[in-house]
Parts: structure tokens; sequence; C-alpha cells
């Protein structure tokens, strides 16, 4: 039996701001992690592809409110970052 993938240890050396946003981006980090595993069977992140993250942003997101969709955007910018990729996810979302 495989151990589940730490979100929060992959994201301690990124995360920054308060107690409140911290948590934010681990519970959208998280919710972002179970998506990409349901469909690709990928928990952790360093197997994630630009396409995986592309796909939870447009699927996801994208149908939600602007600042849903722009918080979720922070937090895959942070996991991008993490992951050391020059991926850019900055399209605006959908009226």
């Amino acid at each position: 039996m495989s151990k589940e993938f730490d979100m929060e240890l992959f994201l301690t050396g990124v995360l920054t701001g308060s107690h409140t946003t911290r948590r934010r981006h681990l519970s959208q980090a998280n919710a972002i992690q179970e998506a990409i595993s349901d469909r690709w069977h990928r928990d952790n992140p360093w197997t994630w592809q630009r396409k995986h993250l592309a796909w939870f942003l447009s699927c996801h997101v994208d149908q939600h409110a602007k600042s849903t969709n722009y918080y979720y955007r922070l937090t895959v910018n942070l996991i991008t970052l993490r992951l050391g990729k020059p991926w850019q996810f900055n399209h605006l979302p959908k009226s």
C-alpha cells in the first residue's frame, strides 16, 4: 500500500502569507490533486504535465466565479513554481 502524497510538505517552500491564505492554497492544491488523480491516476505532482493542470483549470474551475477561478490560478502558479516549470496559465476566466 502506497502512502498518500503530502501536498503540504510539497508546497511548504513556496507558501507565503497568512495562515488562512496558506490553508486555502493547501485545500485547493488537495482538490487539484484529487481531480487529477481521479482522471489520470497521477497523485504525485512530480508526475504531472502541463496538460493536467490546464485540464483542471478549464474543466473544473472555469465554470466557477471569477474570484474562485483567480484563487485556483494562484494555487496552480504555486504548484508550477514548486515544480520549477516555466508553465504559464494566465488566460482570463470566462465571463
